[in-house]
């Protein structure tokens, strides 16, 4: 056997794309793009899985409902998590093929006593999001996005709010530091240039015309007057609400060829969108049941009832289960999934965190994590080598361009997905996912090469 043979090199993926590839990685990422423009919250993305599903023939699903193969069904928990499924020919009794991602991201949280004024100007309090640099928050156009809950007539009404996505509509920011001035602060340690009390968000400088004697505060009155003209909300009702402020910038190509998508909420929408798209486009009932888990909470840990840690995805399942007298237990163990997460590419502007001959790449295809974690591997799910040669051969068999990565140098850092609550519920689970430059700040980038091989990936799996 010659080297070529008996080597493992890691190629990019330009030199294996057949002509469909070519031309499915343009179209593929146009769609991709609208729907990173429509789902900067989970709310929103939830939403528009959902409408999308929908189009694609899938039905809301309760409990108890019957279910035959080839039946396309899905099922919202409590706005920020959705759960899809294609029955296939086979019991369920065999196992489902499970396709976890997350729809959560890195963003900024209003607060719930946020408004107040300070000399002349008004602002929003928040509470940061998920693993950010707050230095990079700073400075850059916000859009507010989510949602008011106000009790009215004894009656429980949720408002939308969504003020920063159209091209007329206002933005808002984080103020910094001219460097004339910022002599003290360039001397701070990365993680406390801006401090977690400082991302406070600029809304506004106008004050009331109302006279009002008893306030002293006429900016905040005339923002309050603002949003209860909108909403029909008083400073009350920020009590029940959960609003946020994300990136204003809409996903768009990047460099000469085009060959990169850069926008917000790659991690981990560039896994969701194929994972949930490839189970839309089956054009023939699958052997086994596929499901797609697009999940909420796991950029802070997972926990929570819209989060991986939660029990919904168990009744879901068990749900389905009961509609075909199989045990739930029994469905599980014969289960295989793949945990839908990015991975870090490797960025030659910093080859010190990284390990070449391991991690990812952009452009090499979609990328088989077999462990993340940090230090000696904790807090990860160790896929078997028997699972990693299941699934290296449906991605050969369907002519998918994938590799295999990792998270950066050993003792370097480390990180974690949902694989290991899938995999503690006795479920066989690997991570897979597309690599990701500049990973966790407002402007994200991937390679579109990549991300249509995760479609592939998805799809050749779920038809496994």
């Amino acid at each position: 056997m010659t080297s070529e043979q008996l080597f493992y090199d890691k190629k990019t993926g330009f030199d294996r794309l057949t002509d469909e590839d070519k031309q499915g990685i343009q179209t593929y990422a146009e769609g991709y793009k609208k729907f990173l423009d429509e789902s900067k919250t989970e709310r929103d993305a939830v939403l528009e899985i959902a409408r999308m599903a929908e189009s694609k023939g899938f039905r809301a699903w309760t409990r108890d409902d019957t279910l035959r193969p080839g039946d396309k069904i899905y099922r919202i928990n409590r706005h920020k998590c959705i759960m899809l499924a294609v029955i296939g020919n086979q019991s369920l009794a065999e196992g489902v093929r499970l396709t976890a991602a997350h729809l959560d991201a890195p963003r900024v949280d209003i607060r719930t006593v946020p408004l107040y004024e300070d000399n002349g100007m008004a602002f929003f309090k928040t509470h940061y999001y998920g693993g950010i640099k707050k230095y990079q928050w700073t400075a850059i156009p916000l859009e507010l996005r989510g949602v008011v809950c106000v009790c009215e007539n004894g009656e429980v009404k949720r408002v939308q709010v969504r003020v920063g996505d159209k091209p007329t509509d206002p933005k808002f920011v984080i103020t910094d530091l001219l460097p004339h001035l910022a002599t003290e602060q360039m001397t701070r340690k990365a993680t406390e240039v801006i401090k977690g009390e400082g991302l406070n968000i600029l809304i506004g400088s106008v004050p009331s015309e109302t006279v009002d004697e008893k306030c002293s505060e006429k900016i905040k009155l005339a923002i309050m007057e603002h949003l209860n003209r909108e909403y029909g909300m008083t400073e009350a009702d920020f009590l029940s609400a959960e609003l946020c402020c994300v990136p204003a910038f809409n996903a768009c190509d990047i460099g000469f060829d085009r060959s990169f998508v850069g926008a917000y909420g790659h991690d981990d929408r560039v896994c969701s969108y194929p994972a949930a798209t490839s189970l839309f486009d089956l054009t023939e009932t699958p052997a086994h049941t596929g499901v797609c888990l697009l999940v909420d909470k796991e950029e802070i840990g997972s926990d929570g009832v819209t989060g991986m840690q939660s029990r919904a995805f168990d009744t879901f399942m068990a749900d389905l289960c009961r509609a075909q007298d199989v045990l739930l237990d029994e469905c599980f163990e014969n289960s295989v999934c793949l945990s839908a997460d990015v991975c870090n590419a490797f960025d030659p502007n910093y080859p010190e965190v990284s390990e070449k001959r391991n991690d990812a790449r952009a452009n090499c295809g979609f990328a088989l994590v077999k462990y993340t974690g940090a230090r000696g591997k904790s807090g990860t799910s160790d896929a078997t080598a028997e699972l990693m040669a299941r699934i290296r051969c449906i991605f050969d068999k369907a002519g998918v361009i994938w590799q295999t990565g990792q998270l950066g140098k050993v003792d370097q850092g480390g990180g974690g997905t949902v694989a290991m609550y899938l995999a503690n519920r006795n479920i066989d689970t690997v991570d897979a996912g597309v690599p990701v430059l500049s990973m966790h700040a407002p402007f994200e980038c991937i390679a579109k090469l990549d991300l249509y091989m995760a479609y592939k990936g998805f799809g050749a799996f779920y038809r496994d």
